[in-house]
């Protein structure tokens, strides 16, 4: 079926039997391609019915399906032009992992951040209000992705708002019962219907009427259908924030899907359809395991296994050696926000259940929930990814730093990332963070100066932030040597009188290696690990640059405001004569 589907105006030309044929060799498809390049697995394969039915209900692109973060949207490539570029999903030069509006007209909103969907809907909904456009726009969202406070605030709004707008919750972590789903799917009918609404209407102004007991009758009716409505339609919530509660309904029933679609096209004002699927559905290893399986590398299909075994890297360093440090001291506490896998911490939390806090996806409440056992004693570490702490900014500077406050920020997968691309470098942590006052900044070398970060960290009473790469060690250059952490010193790792390498975390073994090509050509270099991005070991810094009078900086961050813009001020407000400089790092642009 798959061969004959080469946009969404295909489905409308077959059955449902075709359908779910279609969905099975949709599934065999994703597997064959994830299992080769890696990618986000068990979110796609857990959405292939409901894709299916959203396009063969809706007219794409003019009607518009904003995919939230986009782990899911592998099937949606598949079925809007791109089935043959789908081969090269997360590799150079092919098409993105996540929805992109200059792929395809079919991406109408770029994603990768979770709980921005609704939000961006609503956008969209008042824009073709305002032009007198008559469009569909429907919102896809995780379970997941609504605990993010974005994905509330835009609901709530969304709610009172009167706007056309669909929202399908993609509920994984439920099962369905066919009653259950039948009959709510017979209440969804029955709401959407002008005559209930009308009716309902009629009924209370006819008892309005009646003196001295009609307003009592009413209020002992609505009270009674309320309590009947609690009991059989779960996620009132919804309905009371002012949506058209429908659902739940059988995600991988594509029969059931297109019908309760239907409804929600003819619901006046925002409606909610709870779909519930299940996370890896169709290979029985994402099944079981869809944790391991949202995110994979290149795997054995027949077993599930990766093909290249994984070695140790920083985010697994990192969760060891916390727990030692928490073995000594029971203030230390870890909290992730729905990352705990991939910050380390799967360990922790079973070495210490009590000390260890999931909020889910809620960046913003995990710092300030930090600063708040911080303020009453505790040691928080807080790993996030270096590109889901721009999400936390705010809570950095006003509930952290402005109090001066004792919560050691780790920031994992810093730096370029890989195949995830545009949304998930991690590139402008140094610069944003480098500008808020009692911060101090730190990035390893390796990974014995992770761990002597770590300890120095519990030990230094102050707002602290230690940023480190995805993976792991460099191959090719190994330290022999890891001094003591000192506040602001950096460590000198190479003698040299000709030029002066500085570099900061991961790019310290790129200035090894430049040491190596520059005495092939003659020339000594002098390599400094600067270890402290702020405060900047001014004193050895300035005193190498006037012994060489050539300086390099390297860093895996922006030329704006990290590492070369500290030593390029250092030089200009020390007046430092005759020096010649260079800085490496990322342009002020977007890395694909």
């Amino acid at each position: 079926m798959l061969e004959k589907i080469n946009s969404p105006e295909d489905l409308k030309k077959i059955n449902y039997e075709e359908k779910n044929i279609l969905a099975k060799d949709i599934r065999k498809y994703i597997l064959d391609v994830i299992s080769k390049n890696g990618g986000h697995l068990a979110s796609s394969l857990g959405v292939v019915e409901l894709t299916i039915a959203l396009h063969s209900v809706f007219d794409t692109p003019k009607d518009k399906i904003i995919w939230d973060v986009g782990h899911q949207s592998y099937a949606h490539k598949i079925l809007t032009g791109r089935k043959e570029k789908f081969k090269t999903i997360r590799q150079k030069g092919g098409i993105s992992g996540f929805p992109k509006t200059k792929e395809s007209e079919y991406d109408c909103f770029n994603t990768g951040h979770s709980s921005t969907s609704i939000s961006a809907a609503l956008g969209m909904a008042r824009a073709r209000d305002l032009k007198g456009e008559d469009n569909q726009i429907v919102a896809v969202i995780g379970d997941g992705a609504l605990t993010g406070g974005m994905a509330q605030e835009a609901l709530n709004d969304a709610g009172c708002s009167r706007a056309k707008i669909i929202v399908i919750l993609n509920d994984n972590e439920m099962s369905i019962s066919p009653s259950v789903g039948g009959l709510n799917l017979f209440l969804g009918k029955l709401r959407t219907k002008k005559l209930y609404r009308k009716s309902n209407g009629n009924i209370k102004k006819f008892f309005g009427k009646i003196p001295y007991v009609g307003n009592f009758i009413i209020r002992k009716a609505q009270k009674t259908k309320n309590i009947i409505k609690q009991a059989i339609i779960p996620k009132m919530y919804f309905e009371d924030i002012g949506f058209t509660y429908l659902g739940p309904v059988d995600g991988h029933n594509i029969e059931q899907l297109e019908n309760i679609l239907k409804l929600s096209k003819a619901v006046e004002g925002p409606a909610l359809v709870h779909v519930l699927t299940k996370k890896g559905k169709g290979y029985k290893f994402a099944e079981e395991n869809p944790d391991k399986f949202h995110s994979t590398p290149a795997f054995n299909l027949e077993t599930g296994e990766p093909i290249v075994k994984k070695e140790a890297d920083y985010s697994k360093i990192f969760g060891n050696e916390l727990i030692k440090l928490a073995k000594n001291d029971k203030k230390i506490v870890a909290i992730t926000a729905a990352m705990k896998d991939g910050t380390g911490l799967g360990e922790f939390q079973k070495e210490f259940p009590d000390r260890f806090f999931d909020v889910g996806i809620a960046e913003q409440h995990a710092l300030t929930m930090a600063a708040g056992m911080a303020i009453d004693g505790m040691i928080p570490f807080v790993p996030i990814y270096s590109s889901f702490y721009q999400r936390g900014y705010d809570q950095v500077i006003h509930d952290i730093a402005m109090q001066n406050l004792h919560v050691i920020m780790c920031v994992d997968r810093a730096g370029k990332v890989g195949a995830d691309g545009m949304t998930h470098h991690g590139v402008f942590d140094m610069a944003f963070f480098r500008i808020i006052p009692n911060l101090v900044i730190m990035a390893p070398k390796d990974f014995t100066e992770l761990e002597k970060m770590m300890e120095f960290a519990v030990s230094l009473k102050k707002p602290i932030v230690i940023r480190y790469p995805r993976g792991g060690e460099d191959k090719d250059i190994k330290f022999n040597k890891c001094q003591e952490i000192e506040l602001g010193k950096a460590e000198k790792l190479k003698d040299g009188k000709d030029i002066s390498i500085i570099a900061i975390g991961k790019k310290v073994a790129d200035a090894m290696k430049m040491a190596e090509d520059y005495k092939k050509q003659g020339k000594e270099a002098e390599v400094i690990n600067a270890r402290f991005l702020k405060p900047l070991d001014e004193n050895q810094i300035k005193e190498s640059i006037l012994k060489t009078k050539n300086v390099i900086t390297i860093e895996d961050g922006t030329k704006i405001n990290g590492l070369g813009t500290a030593v390029e001020e250092l030089i200009v407000e020390n007046n430092l004569q005759n020096i010649k400089f260079k800085k490496i790092a990322y342009d002020d642009e977007f890395l694909d």
